[in-house]
C-alpha cells in the first residue's frame, strides 16, 4: 500500500496535480470523490483531459458525478467534480480499478483503458464490462505486450461481457543497431512539459535512432500510450529503473 498523498490548494481554493507523478494524481482524486459529501465539490488543474477519470468514477460510483470543464486544451486542463448523490461504491477487493464501458462510446475505449492500465502495479486486475466484446482492445495486448498480461473473460451474456485483464511487468526488449542522438534530463522540467519534450525528441529522430531521458519516475503510462497510439514502431528499452533515477532508451525501429 502506497503512502496517503495529500496536497494543499492554491491561492483559488484549486488542487494543482500537475506538480504530482501521474499514479500519485490519480490515488489522490479517487480517495477525495469517495470522501466527498453529497452537494460538495472539488476543481483540479492538469495538464491533459482526465476524460479517464470520470469514466472510473462513474464506475465505481455510479451515475453521482457531475464534471465540468472549467478550462480546456494545452496542459492547462481545469475541471470542478460534484457528488450529486450517495452512492455505494462497487466491490474492488480483488481488482486494482473497475471500467464500466456500457455508456461509453466504442471510440474512447482505447484511450480510457490504455491510460488507466499505464497507472496499474504489477499483478493487479482492471475489471472491464462492455455491453459487447472489446476485441479490438485484446487483440492489441496480444499484438504489443505478449507475454505481459492475462485476459480472463469472467462472464459473457447478452449486453454484458466481463473481463479481467492482469497486468504482467516485464521490462525493455534490449538488442543493438541503433544510433543514440539524443539524450536529456527531464527531472527538472514541471510535468506540463514532460510529455511535450518526449514527443518533440521521438519526432526528431529517424529509423534507426536512439534517444535516452532521465526521469525521476517509472515513466511506464507514458510506454503503454505511445503503444497504443504511435503509428511509428519503436522500442522502450530500461537502463536504471529507480528508485531515485529511471534511464530508458527509446529507440525508432527501422520497418
Amino acid at each position: 500500500m502506497s503512502e496517503q498523498i495529500h496536497l494543499e490548494k492554491n491561492e483559488n481554493g484549486e488542487l494543482d496535480v500537475r506538480v504530482l507523478v501521474p499514479i500519485q494524481r490519480h490515488e489522490l482524486l479517487v480517495r477525495l470523490f469517495n470522501e466527498l459529501p453529497v452537494a460538495d465539490s472539488f476543481t483540479f488543474i492538469n495538464d491533459h483531459d482526465p476524460i479517464p477519470l470520470y469514466y472510473e468514477f462513474k464506475s465505481i460510483y455510479g451515475d453521482v458525478v457531475d464534471w465540468i470543464y472549467l478550462n480546456k486544451g494545452g496542459r492547462d486542463w481545469k475541471v470542478k467534480v460534484t457528488r450529486t448523490e450517495e452512492s455505494k461504491a462497487r466491490d474492488m477487493s480483488n481488482i486494482a480499478t473497475l471500467m464500466d464501458l456500457r455508456n461509453v462510446d466504442p471510440k474512447e475505449w482505447k484511450h480510457i483503458v490504455f491510460h488507466r492500465y499505464g497507472m496499474m502495479e504489477a499483478n493487479t486486475v482492471m475489471e472491464i464490462i462492455a455491453k459487447i466484446d472489446p476485441e479490438e482492445i485484446k487483440s492489441i495486448f496480444e499484438n504489443k505486450f505478449a507475454g505481459q498480461f492475462t485476459w480472463t473473460y469472467k462472464k459473457q451474456v447478452p449486453d454484458e461481457v466481463v473481463v479481467h485483464l492482469e497486468k504482467i511487468e516485464k521490462s525493455g526488449l534490449g538488442d543493438d543497431g541503433f544510433a543514440v542522438v539524443n539524450e536529456f534530463d527531464i527531472r527538472p522540467y514541471p510535468p506540463t512539459e514532460r510529455h511535450e519534450m518526449f514527443y518533440q525528441a521521438f519526432a526528431d529522430i529517424k529509423p534507426g535512432e536512439a534517444f535516452v531521458f532521465i526521469n525521476d519516475h517509472d515513466p511506464k503510462p507514458l510506454y503503454y500510450q505511445m503503444e497504443a497510439e504511435s503509428k511509428e514502431p519503436f522500442r522502450w528499452e530500461y537502463l536504471e529503473q529507480g528508485p531515485d533515477e529511471w534511464k530508458v532508451r527509446v529507440v525508432k525501429v527501422v520497418k
